[in-house]
């Protein structure tokens, strides 16, 4: 993260990965913050109740209703040039700390 740029809760700011990080701890960690975005969130949610009318195979199985789940989609992807845009909160400012050196900061 740029050191001149402090990263200030309730504030709104805009991120951009530099760099893809090698270790799946901090890719997930940014796929995660990611999904944070409210059209990500609005998406998401429009997919899961798609996927629970129509994707998921519902069968009887030994008298019982038994559902084969779908899988959910991605609709985030950590690539070098990616910005997204969050609200910043107390309680993701150590996640954001912890992906730090793979992103840049600034205000949106």
């Amino acid at each position: 993260m740029s050191e001149s740029f402090q990263i200030e809760p309730s504030t709104t700011m805009t991120f951009t990965i530099v760099k893809a990080p090698k270790a799946e701890s901090a890719r997930k960690t940014l796929v995660r913050l990611m999904q944070m975005q409210t059209e990500v969130k609005k998406g998401l949610a429009m997919l899961k109740v798609r996927r629970d009318r129509e994707d998921n195979i519902r069968k009887i199985r030994g008298g019982r209703t038994w559902t084969s789940r779908a899988k959910a989609a991605k609709l985030v992807n950590v690539a070098d040039g990616v910005t997204f845009t969050l609200r910043v909160t107390p309680q993701i400012v150590p996640d954001l700390k912890s992906v730090g050196k793979y992103l840049t900061a600034a205000p949106a």
